[in-house]
């Protein structure tokens, strides 16, 4: 599947793209995983947090929001990772993930990467480098571990 990456600044999304990538969030994260939260969190439009989006054609297949870091000692934060469900089973979270770890070298250069990852996920945020900083905690009746690289 040929995935267009594109890497954008908050301030640069379109209304389209921004409802589109809210809209699979959704999708994901509070329908599929039936975990009601408030996924716009007002951390989407602030700082220099930029947005990774995998477009296949028309359509957003891959995403991953990345936050600035809040200075020099702290670490980039790559969280909302998604993979749509019509684009599972084919190696797109890899590739989400190698695209994401670039634009953090991009942007952030001197800056760790973080994430608070769903903690059946640990190996394979595992074999992007991450290993474990924190015991396993529930978020959102969800286990999840925190993970820096």
């Amino acid at each position: 599947m040929e995935i267009n990456w594109l890497d954008i600044h908050h301030r640069d999304l379109s209304l389209q793209q921004l409802y589109t990538l809210l809209a699979l969030r959704s999708e994901v994260f509070v329908v599929e995983q039936q975990c009601p939260y408030l996924d716009v969190d007002g951390q989407d439009l602030v700082a220099e947090n930029r947005h990774l989006l995998g477009m296949h054609g028309d359509e957003l297949v891959a995403y991953a929001r990345l936050l600035s870091p809040a200075d020099a000692q702290n670490p980039v934060k790559i969280g909302r990772v998604i993979v749509s469900d019509r684009a599972r089973g084919i190696n797109l979270g890899n590739r989400l993930m190698t695209q994401a770890l670039q634009v953090c070298q991009q942007h952030w250069p001197q800056h760790t990467q973080f994430l608070s990852a769903q903690a059946h996920l640990q190996s394979f945020y595992g074999r992007h480098g991450f290993v474990a900083v924190s015991d396993i905690y529930l978020e959102d009746d969800i286990p999840h571990i925190d993970m820096q690289k």
